[in-house]
């Protein structure tokens, strides 16, 4: 065991910690010092989705501690920023074991520190949190989450005035007073109960109620009597306002999966609650075929994500991925805004950059600006902070499932977009068209768009080291060309850098430093590199487009543009 590691387990050991911690760190001494090793060699670090860890001892641990760490340097942060105002802040949390107890941690410390704290008297979604943010005018909010991740994880995402996740500088400068906290051990825990207050249903009516007011076709929703809807909030905070606000819009035949509808931070019924993979929505799947439904709709266990199935060209139901939704939802809100007349010229859109190219394309037909942005929705949030009261978001998205729609929350918000999805759904029904209909009719306006993700796993200090070893090599020794296609482009987001190998020509990159690398190639394809920053991965995204014709088939296009992916992948030397 390194030195500093064994300091670190030293001071665990010998310094106020419970005796459970004590002992558990005892037998991972005995039993697996690999993995003791792995919970000691570093400290959490806030990344893309702040705080985000597996559970258990250890400082590189989700636990009671590195959580009342986390939240002293928050509480220090905020009495630097705010020296001369009582400050408030609230606080939520989801399913996932232990949220409970680290929400309520988060509360005493806070408290302790003289900050008055709105605590959910029962689990919230994370959108909900955001919107509380403004609504109840705190200066910050905090919700314990690890989103989709398997049930060993939990987190801790910090959230700013203006409902948005923790950006730069402010996430770093966060870190640096919690490591400071760390340094000095100075946490305060003792609750004052007069500054904490609990919250409920004066915050889920108005939120609630803004959601309702998106509505742009009420109407279709009142003649689709028929249409049938399949939810399951995949044991998470879902179940708590997704049906009541898919009521409020109007949906009346709305079946909820039972064996999913209690939350439950086991996710007993699934591998990994993660809407995006397909072995998550087997119940729902079954439940929809046999109840006849057109719609599934199904939300991670923090309600800030959702995927959705529909009925395919032959009648089956078929998953559809990210970047098809987020598609078919942004065409949808500029279709009606434009038959509303409610486009000024004015009006804006935000994706992220490993997003589908297709709804920027959109955005310009309809002479909507689309602004790209870095993975991580809080810089979406970001924009819509920078463009407020110049410009009027309607919508945006990422890849991950994740949409917003509207302005009164600054984070992806399942419970809205169900609604809105729902609704365009149902416009589609009383049309006689499937969502699998619609995505063909956009296609052969736009071109067929299809795009895929490859994530490659490296647990611990050597997978760690083996991702940067990798970015290195494709920074270094970029390819020359992919799948027989010359790269023609390539971003450096490291570097700030667009360098253009055509023209030989490099030009300077506005968004803020990240390790990310972009390539492009001369036959349309778009290749990300980027290292994950809540997970031991790296990601590969990839998408590729080609002409869509009246008579060609869906299927067979689709086909063909994944073989083409795969073939990327075999080029680049990724399987």
């Amino acid at each position: 065991m390194e030195q500093t590691i064994q300091n670190q387990i030293d001071q665990w050991l010998n310094g106020n910690y419970d005796e459970a911690t004590k002992s558990e760190i005892r037998r991972l001494m005995r039993e697996n010092p690999e993995e003791l090793r792995d919970a000691f060699y570093k400290d959490l670090e806030f990344g893309t989705g702040g705080l985000r860890g597996i559970m258990g001892v250890g400082c590189n641990r989700m636990n009671r501690y590195t959580v009342a760490n986390a939240t002293q340097g928050l509480a220090n942060f905020l009495k630097i920023n705010f020296p001369n105002e009582p400050i408030k802040v609230v606080v939520a949390y989801d399913s996932r074991n232990n949220s409970r107890q680290f929400a309520d941690i988060t509360a005493d410390v806070l408290s302790a520190n003289g900050i008055f704290c709105y605590l959910f008297d029962s689990l919230r979604p994370t959108p909900e949190l955001s919107f509380a943010v403004r609504h109840l005018h705190c200066h910050a909010g905090v919700v314990i989450t690890a989103s989709h991740n398997p049930k060993e994880y939990n987190g801790y995402k910090a959230y700013w005035q203006d409902g948005g996740q923790l950006v730069p500088p402010y996430d770093h400068q966060v870190i640096d007073e919690v490591a400071k906290v760390i340094q000095s051990r100075k946490v305060l825990l003792n609750r004052n109960p007069e500054l904490v207050k609990f919250i409920n249903k004066e915050v889920d009516t108005p939120y609630l109620e803004h959601i309702a007011a998106l509505s742009l076709n009420p109407q279709a929703i009142q003649q689709a009597e028929n249409f049938k809807i399949v939810y399951t909030p995949l044991h998470g905070t879902g179940i708590t306002m997704v049906p009541r606000a898919l009521e409020m819009f109007g949906f009346k035949n709305v079946h909820i999966v039972a064996e999913q509808s209690t939350p439950d931070g086991n996710f007993p019924t699934v591998v990994s609650p993660n809407p995006e993979e397909k072995t998550a929505l087997t119940i729902a799947l079954k439940q929809a075929e046999e109840t006849g439904a057109d719609l599934i709709l199904a939300t991670d266990p923090d309600a800030d994500r959702v995927a959705i199935a529909a009925r395919n060209n032959h009648g089956k139901m078929e998953l559809l991925n990210g970047n098809m939704t987020g598609s078919l939802l942004m065409h949808y809100l500029l279709s009606q805004w434009k038959a509303h007349n409610k486009l000024t010229g004015k009006e804006f859109m935000v994706k992220t950059i490993v997003t589908t190219e297709l709804i920027k394309d959109m955005a310009t037909h309809y002479d909507v600006e689309c602004y790209d942005v870095l993975t991580g929705f809080k810089y979406i949030a970001k924009k819509i902070k920078e463009l407020e009261g110049k410009k009027l978001f309607i919508g945006g998205g990422e890849e991950s499932c994740g949409y917003l729609v509207g302005d009164f929350v600054r984070d992806k918000d399942s419970v809205s977009s169900c609604c809105m999805i729902a609704e365009m759904a149902a416009t589609c029904y009383n049309e006689g068209k499937t969502l699998f209909d619609l995505l063909a009719d956009i296609y052969r306006q736009y071109g067929f768009y299809k795009e895929d993700l490859l994530s490659i796993t490296k647990k611990g200090i050597s997978g760690k080291e083996e991702i940067n070893a990798m970015m290195e090599k494709f920074r270094t020794n970029p390819p020359k060309e992919i799948n027989g296609s010359p790269v023609i482009k390539i971003n450096d987001f490291k570097l700030r850098k667009s360098h253009d190998l055509l023209q030989k020509t490099d030009t300077p990159l506005t968004l803020p430093v990240s390790d990310v690398l972009q390539f492009f190639t001369a036959d349309g394809s778009k290749i990300t590199v980027r290292p994950s920053g809540t997970e031991p991965k790296i990601k590969f995204y990839f998408g590729v487009k080609e002409a869509f014709g009246v008579k060609d088939d869906f299927e067979q296009t689709s086909e063909r543009l994944s073989a083409k992916i795969q073939n990327i992948i075999h080029d680049m030397g990724l399987k």
